[in-house]
């Protein structure tokens, strides 16, 4: 069984207005560029679930077929658009059935941590 896995990807205005489409989450923040050039990110930026999903696909090579029981994540800085992210997770700790994994996405173009945290996975 791996312990780490990761990717790099960026994500495009398109991308985010796709995500915006399917989870019905069309804060401004993410979809209006004309609105976020105003904000103090200057562009739009990332919603928090859509770093999600892409770490639960690297939690699914860690415990393939596992079921997640608990996830806790904080954003301290924004993944804005068309920015290269590093997503990671690594296995910290087993304990019987239930892997605990760390969980975290770095802007590579200044190496900040955007979000961070663990999740538990029963396999």
């Amino acid at each position: 069984m791996n312990r780490t896995a990761s990717l790099e990807r960026s994500f495009s205005q398109a991308d985010f207005d796709a995500f915006a489409h399917v989870s019905g989450d069309n804060n401004p923040i993410h979809v209006d560029p004309e609105f976020s050039a105003r904000t103090r990110f200057g562009q739009t930026v990332a919603h928090g679930a859509l770093l999600c999903a892409v770490l639960r696909g690297l939690v699914e090579e860690l415990v393939p077929g596992g079921r997640q029981i608990r996830q806790a994540t904080q954003y301290s800085a924004p993944s804005p658009v068309d920015q290269r992210l590093r997503f990671d997770a690594e296995m910290v700790a087993e304990n019987g059935s239930v892997a605990r994994i760390r969980l975290q996405v770095m802007r590579l173009s200044d190496m900040v941590i955007t979000c961070s945290g663990e999740t538990e996975v029963e396999a």
